[in-house]
Order: structure tokens, then sequence, then C-alpha cells
């Protein structure tokens, strides 16, 4: 494990980590580190976006565009890291379900060999189980995608 504390900084958190701390497994791991994280507040991921993604297949054959369903995805996954990391090792592998996803906006088209850079922040929690966030996503500094979302801990699996 590489991860770091300084002055409330959690990070870098590296795929293997990231795996631990989240169910998901190729092909819908769509975080592949995360560079930062307050805990309890916010977090930065690094999504490396390639042409062999199974996506791009059907999502276009000529013009590949990352499906912005997977951005989302991305920004969900690293709203579960900061979940894992904030609550700690009871919480790691466990589910998040999106709850709801509210003023989604898509600003430009995210293509194989772009680097997004996610960064999601806590707006509220209720409890330790449900949380509203808000992502970002970048490429190249430039606001790719954006969304308010609900998401919710199963407890139970």
């Amino acid at each position: 494990m590489t991860e770091a504390v300084q002055e409330g900084v959690v990070g870098p958190v590296e795929i293997r980590r990231i795996m631990d701390m989240i169910p998901h497994r190729y092909p819908m791991l769509m975080v592949d580190r995360v560079v930062d994280i307050v805990p309890d507040v916010s977090a930065v991921g690094i999504k490396n976006v390639t042409v062999n993604e199974p996506h791009f297949v059907g999502h276009f054959p000529v013009a590949p565009v990352m499906p912005g369903v997977m951005i989302i995805e991305s920004m969900a996954q690293t709203s579960a890291v900061l979940f894992a990391v904030t609550l700690g090792k009871e919480m790691e592998g466990k589910v998040v379900y999106f709850m709801s996803i509210d003023n989604c906006r898509f600003r430009r088209p995210v293509v194989p060999g772009d680097q997004l850079k996610v960064h999601v922040h806590k707006v509220r929690g209720r409890g330790t189980l449900i949380w509203r966030m808000r992502g970002e996503a970048f490429v190249d500094g430039k606001l790719a995608a954006e969304a308010e979302f609900a998401a919710m801990i199963q407890e139970n699996l």
C-alpha cells in the first residue's frame, strides 16, 4: 500500500488497493488511480481512456467516444473509494448503488488517449450509508462532464 497521510490528504491510491476497496473489475472498473483524498470531503481519481475498452467496439467504431454513463460511473467509483477511506476497513468491498443522478451535463467528447481527471465532492451525508455527491470530469483541464448524484452503501450482501 502506498497511501500517505499529510495534512488530512490521503493518496495516491494505486489500482491494487482500489480493487481491495471497491468490488468492480474489468471491464467495469472505471478508475485507475486516486491521487488525492480528503476523508469525508473530496477525492480526485484518474481514468486513462484506452481504445482497448470493450465499449469502443460499438460506440462508435469509426469515431470512438467514451459513453457518458461510463464517465458518470467513473465519478461513482471515485466516490466509492472516498467512502472506503472515510469509513474504514469495514466498508471495503461493499457495493455502492446509485440512488439518483441529477443535473448531468456532457460538455465535450472523451476519446481514447484522453486522461479523465475526476473530481468528486461530498455535498452531504445522511449517516454513513447515504451520501450526496457532486462530480466533475476534466480532460486537459477542460470540463468534459458534470453531475450530482446520491449513492447508498448496501450493508448486507
